[in-house]
């Protein structure tokens, strides 16, 4: 499962980099074209990180072989991992917005903000990993004992009621009432995640069922933005729960979990050891990402050169505005991913600074 984490981590980076703030009214119409074009096909490929990793996880904690352990056990094997890093990187990333944004960070600010979602925008995550894990006590018993056709049932039923129902009353304007379908959210993806484990579909009809999501998504963007206009322009990436992101997160998790046989990085043994340990590192990373990449768009990095009589810095950044976007967004993926991965290492060397990290 290391390149199922491995890409996924890739992906939300890459999601944080491209979706960086813009003025407009400060661009050409060939310059917004371009940048426009450039975040939207990215988009389109990386929306899929975090369904990716809610997959994983499914496949991971849902196997039938664990029905079996106690739930005080789980619980405690997660909150050893997510506890100590959730209050740890919450701590850091208070001080980062005390400093970097100015925010005035009280008791009161602090309280509603780790209730409402987090200290920093990416936490939003961890509060919905903590609660797949509570209901997974349940589905692993379900998983366990349930037929594959109620598996099945159950995963139509979310796909109706998540992806096609907001589909339909997008294109018709006609809306179902919601209580009609109350599986919502990521559960899907958990259950998804182990019932695609061993699923046999060929390579090569996977591609092209990729390749078509991604250009659904594109199209449909473009049709709202430009064709009509309409309000939820970005209803194709804002909701990851839509039909063409649980398609396009199926198709490459089926992908990567037949990759190992035959991905290039197989046969060499450094990028082997590259994709163990960025994921080995995921967590950590996942946390301290958004102060680097703010870092760098901010141009809190520093160069220096250093002469007989004095040393000087020079601050560099990497920002839409700095950079054609088609270079910028992947290159500062790669920086940020780097920088994220050292700073992790280093970290972990540090007694009891390892253990709080992730």
């Amino acid at each position: 499962m290391d390149l199922i984490r491995t890409v996924a981590i890739i992906m939300v980076l890459m999601y944080h980099a491209l979706t960086e703030p813009i003025i407009e009214s400060q661009l050409t119409l060939t310059q917004y074209s371009v940048v426009w074009l450039s975040q939207t096909t990215y988009e389109s490929i990386v929306i899929i990180g975090v369904p990716l990793f809610v997959m994983l996880s499914g496949a991971l904690l849902l196997q039938p072989a664990k029905v079996t352990e106690p739930i005080k056990i789980f619980f405690k094997k997660r909150l050893a991992r997510i506890g100590l890093a959730f209050v740890f990187w919450s701590a850091i990333y208070f001080v980062w917005s005390y400093f970097a944004d100015h925010t005035a960070v009280t008791l009161n600010y602090v309280i509603k903000t780790l209730l409402n979602g987090g200290a920093y925008y990416q936490f939003w995550f961890i509060y919905l990993i903590v609660g797949l894990y509570l209901i997974t006590p349940v589905l692993r018993i379900l998983v366990a004992y349930a037929d594959k056709k109620i598996l099945r049932y159950f995963i139509v039923l979310w796909f109706i009621g998540v992806g096609l129902l907001p589909l339909f009353q997008l294109i018709t304007g006609f809306s179902l009432n919601s209580n009609v379908f109350v599986l919502s959210g990521y559960v899907g993806y958990f259950i998804l995640g182990v019932y695609l484990i061993g699923g046999q579909v060929k390579t090569g009809t996977l591609k092209w069922l990729w390749a078509a999501a991604i250009v659904w998504t594109f199209i449909g963007t473009w049709l709202m933005t430009f064709q009509f206009h309409a309000l939820n322009q970005y209803y194709f990436f804002f909701y990851t729960t839509s039909a063409n992101v649980i398609v396009s997160t199926a198709v490459v998790f089926m992908l990567l979990s037949k990759a190992p046989r035959d991905w290039p990085g197989s046969s060499h043994p450094r990028l082997s050891r590259l994709v163990h340990t960025i994921s080995v590192n995921t967590l950590p990373i996942f946390f301290l990402h958004v102060i680097v990449l703010e870092s760098i768009n901010r141009g809190y990095f520093y160069l220096f050169k250093i002469s007989l009589t004095n040393i000087s810095f020079l601050g560099f950044n990497l920002t839409l505005s700095f950079l054609n976007p088609i270079f910028e967004i992947p290159l500062a993926t790669a920086v940020t991913l780097f920088i994220s991965l050292g700073l992790v290492l280093l970290m972990k060397k540090v007694p009891v600074l390892n253990k709080l990290i992730g």
